[in-house]
């Protein structure tokens, strides 16, 4: 319901802070402000603050601040009001009380943000970086949806969409209305270059996208080598806290230890497993298969052996098992031996800085989402996506001489696609663009 008036806390209600905010949003806002805030004027106009105190009935409760919003120039794009109150948690679950009894309802969780999507403040894409704004654990994620935030994403998919349509148009009006002279015949070998082009944009699009999600979401990497070659040890250098257990005991680590570092291309989701070998101990048993699983599920291998011993068997057939994965390889104690080994490590020294440079190298040309518009999540990927493999159907349909007409649906699809990444699609709304485009019916 869109008719009602909500309000939520938008601070924390955790801890007490310097200041807390309670906002409101709807067309009775300024009417339930009337009821419980008391200061030298009961008429609000938009885009100021006034001064006075919250009341529950003759009793002051809070000298607060209110700033007022008026719809449609608002975030949401309704009547808006936000109490500055002072921080302590008493205070401020008492003032969204007397907003509540006062005649609001309690927002549920994302309205405020929906309200303004489905009141054409912001799109689907925008709307989502809000919560990937307020979710950013480091310099990039925010980065990423500051970038979307912006809009940046609507102005990567506009031009692509507007092709598909000129396209569409051209055909429909030449199906429908071939009687009209300003209105020129299109034919297969006047699109196929188009869709090929469309393809080409839509590829990096989906390369571009694939390493945001990278830097927004990380990767699974998984620390894998035999017993007590310094898997754990490796593990704690990266973390810089001793999160598993070290010990000269071979097979200490008998379940996956997990932990999360952030370097400077890429979050790594670590994983540390258990060492892989033969071994008649149920136990062991169990945690190798785990190891085993983590290496299918990983999208990074790192594969520790010992710089100390030659390879054996087992450094094999774990060097064959991570074969078609994409790993790095590292020597770990390399300070107990003389030679210096292509990505020698010393973990137990916390002498690491050869893999991180590595990772940080494979992961560099990540950064690109960065500078440029890009799809964020697997929502948005999935359906671009959809639009790829739809526009590939009508790539295929004109080699094979399908009429145009036929082609249709698959072009509509490709337009659904890119307008739903948006949050925005009807039939309508193609059916809009097309006829907007020509004098048909004139």
């Amino acid at each position: 319901m869109l008719n009602d008036t909500i309000a939520a806390v938008s601070t924390s209600l955790i801890a007490p802070g310097a200041i807390s905010v309670i906002r409101m949003s709807g067309d009775e806002t300024f009417e339930i402000l009337k009821k419980i805030f008391r200061s030298n004027t009961d008429t609000y106009e938009g885009y100021r603050i006034y001064h006075g105190f919250i009341m529950d009935g003759d009793l002051k409760v809070d000298e607060v601040l209110v700033s007022t919003f008026v719809g449609p120039k608002s975030y949401t794009g309704e009547d808006m009001a936000e109490i500055n109150c002072h921080g302590g948690l008493y205070v401020t679950r008492k003032i969204l009380t007397l907003c509540l009894k006062a005649g609001c309802r309690q927002a549920i969780n994302g309205e405020f943000t929906k309200r303004a999507f489905l009141n054409g403040k912001m799109d689907l894409t925008q709307a989502e970086a809000v919560n990937d704004l307020i979710m950013a654990d480091n310099r990039d994620n925010a980065r990423l949806a500051v970038n979307s935030l912006s809009g940046s994403i609507r102005r990567l998919l506009m031009p692509l969409m507007d092709e598909v349509v000129q396209i569409i148009s051209n055909i429909e009006v030449n199906i429908d209305y071939p009687e009209y002279d300003d209105v020129g015949i299109i034919t297969s070998n006047e699109i196929k270059p188009m869709v090929a082009d469309w393809l080409i944009q839509c590829d990096h699009i989906l390369s571009v996208a694939e390493s945001s999600l990278i830097i927004k979401e990380g990767i699974k990497t998984a620390i894998v080598g035999k017993p007590n070659v310094g898997k754990s040890s490796l593990l704690n250098a990266l973390l810089a806290e001793d999160k598993a257990i070290v010990t000269d005991i071979a097979g200490t680590t008998r379940d996956l230890v997990e932990g999360d570092i952030h370097l400077q291309n890429v979050t790594l989701h670590l994983v540390d497993t258990a060492g892989i070998h033969e071994t008649d101990n149920t136990i062991e048993k169990i945690g190798i298969e785990k190891s085993i699983e983590a290496i299918k599920q990983a999208q990074l291998v790192i594969v520790v052996l010992d710089a100390s011993r030659d390879m054996d068997e087992q450094d094999r057939e774990l060097l064959d098992l991570t074969a078609n994965k994409n790993r790095i390889i590292v020597y770990n104690k390399q300070d107990l031996v003389a030679d210096k080994l292509p990505l020698g490590i010393s973990a137990a020294n916390c002498e690491i800085d050869q893999l991180t440079d590595k990772i940080n190298e494979m992961f560099a040309s990540n950064q690109v989402a960065l500078s440029q518009p890009a799809l964020t999540n697997e929502r948005q990927i999935a359906l671009m996506t959809e639009a790829r493999d739809s526009m590939i159907a009508v790539r295929d349909s004109l080699e094979e001489g399908v009429p145009l007409d036929l082609v249709n649906e698959d072009l509509e699809n490709v337009y659904r696609c890119m307008r739903e990444i948006l949050g925005q699609y009807s039939k309508e709304d193609l059916l809009d663009e097309i006829f907007s485009r020509f004098c048909v019916g004139k």
